[in-house]
């Protein structure tokens, strides 16, 4: 999840399907996070939902976590958190604890890059990225959808697609390298961009 002006103590988020179903979710309070809205979140996850079950599934600058979680509940397999504001990745913590999530997940609390790395030094590929970085930071989105299409062979599954959130006045490129965004859906003032390898995309 992003980080922007918005406060969140005041949020109420809860998992909105799947086995968590109704569940509290907690957020760091004070301005440091901007989590995913629940209508955003559900439009996501109803495009989602011919691909999840089963899914390795990658959550980058994931706030308190609230989209990997919503991805673990609809029968995701695995799901990479990674978030670096020490707020945000004890709420992940507090959020997994509480739902009883025993495995299937990992936090990487230093950068999404480490994460990263360690996936295609490691052979780990998912087949959802999603990435919500600060809305304002064009550097983070260009340099982790330049990573991702760099490293496409090994850290993204076959047919795997990644979705970045942004801001709609503010879309990342619509190509990095052999990633191409195939749809574009706008909701309010947040938009999400889905991107595939040109060679084996479908839209």
């Amino acid at each position: 999840m992003a980080r922007e002006p918005t406060p969140v103590s005041s949020t109420l988020m809860r998992v909105i399907a799947g086995k968590f179903r109704s569940r509290v979710l907690q957020a760091p309070k004070g301005l440091e996070t901007r989590p995913t809205s629940d209508r955003l979140r559900e439009t996501l996850f109803n495009i989602l939902a011919p691909r999840i079950d089963g899914a390795k599934f990658a959550d980058l600058y994931a706030g308190s976590g609230t989209v990997g979680i919503e991805a673990l509940s609809r029968g995701a397999d695995f799901c990479w958190f990674a978030e670096r504001e020490p707020k945000a990745t004890a709420a992940i913590r507090a959020n997994v604890a509480m739902l009883k999530i025993q495995g299937g997940y990992a936090i990487e609390d230093r950068s999404v890059g480490k994460l990263l790395n360690a996936m295609v030094k490691n052979q780990r590929s998912a087949d959802i990225v999603f990435l919500d970085p600060p809305y304002e930071s064009a550097d983070e989105y260009r340099a982790t959808l330049d990573f991702l299409a760099q490293n496409h062979a090994v850290i993204l599954a076959p047919d795997a697609i990644v979705i970045a959130e942004h801001s709609r006045k503010l879309p990342p490129n619509e190509t990095h390298g052999e990633l191409k965004r195939y749809r574009l859906l706008e909701q309010g003032d947040a938009a999400l961009s889905f991107y595939a390898i040109t060679t084996n995309s479908s839209s």
